[in-house]
């Protein structure tokens, strides 16, 4: 679920060290917060990065289905927290390339996102965050929308013991197609299993259910590893259980967060 305008207006976002007399700048305290990424599953991450932080998630991502395979990269999306219960998203293009048995190869760049996420919770035990985005067409012929897509998500979270975590997202999509919106509701549900401290695992469904073609059901399986409380190195792989769906995808990431502005 889980590319897009330009990435100077977060860098407008991000202001400069206040300097006194000789003083050299002193760089801002670290969050000690795990960093907590919507990579790889499929549902968002239902908490917003921590005030002042700027995340970077990055990876690739091979799949095949409709009688075709293809490539995409380097699915960079760019979250800021603006306060504690608020982020700015970017979304940075991707690259596609596509190949045809028997015809052409496609590539091209794909539209920009830009969005905001708002945290709810927690409540009663669940963390829950809203967010809207809007993908703008700024991509190559063969892969922009040529339309102002907007989006809903709303992403949740409630851990139901030590190692065991239940979450999942409802999220309503206007994607353009051809001169018409196909509005697309999509429901998911994980659990992930805390495998080390550093380690976990998790199984998700996920259903897309468009206005107009079949929906699209897969189940997919990750492993997202913490190299440190501020890195995170993905793996995931997701089957198709509907024909209107991809046969099968497998890619993996690599994900950073860094306190950029003082808390």
């Amino acid at each position: 679920m889980l590319g897009r305008i330009s990435i100077v207006c977060f860098l407008a976002l991000l202001g400069v060290p206040h300097v006194t007399g000789q003083t050299a700048v002193q760089p801002p305290p670290p969050s000690d917060d795990a960093i907590s990424t919507d990579r790889p599953a499929v549902a968002e991450s239902s908490v917003v990065v921590p005030k002042g932080s700027l995340q970077l998630e990055n990876g690739f991502l091979f799949s095949s289905g409709q009688g075709q395979s293809s490539f995409d990269a380097p699915e960079t999306a760019v979250r800021f927290g603006l306060s504690a219960t608020t982020e700015v998203r970017f979304s940075i293009p991707d690259f596609y390339r596509v190949d045809v048995p028997g015809s052409d190869t496609y590539s091209g760049f794909g539209d920009a996102a830009l969005g905001l996420k708002q945290q709810l919770g927690p409540a009663r035990g669940f963390d829950v965050s809203f967010i809207v985005f809007l993908s703008m067409p700024t991509g190559s012929r063969a892969f922009s929308s040529h339309g102002y897509d907007p989006g809903l998500q709303l992403p949740w979270s409630r851990k139901i013991s030590d190692n065991w975590t239940a979450a999942g997202q409802f999220a309503t999509y206007w994607p353009t197609q051809g001169d018409r919106r196909d509005v697309t509701g999509e429901g998911t549900l994980l659990m992930d299993r805390q495998l080390t401290k550093p380690m976990d695992a998790f199984i998700e469904y996920a259903g897309d259910f468009p206005e107009r073609g079949g929906p699209r059901h897969l189940l997919h399986f990750g492993v997202a590893f913490k190299a440190s409380p501020r890195q995170q190195l993905d793996v995931h792989y997701g089957i198709g259980l509907s024909a209107a769906a991809v046969n099968h995808y497998i890619g993996a990431g690599y994900s950073f967060r860094f306190q950029a502005v003082r808390r």
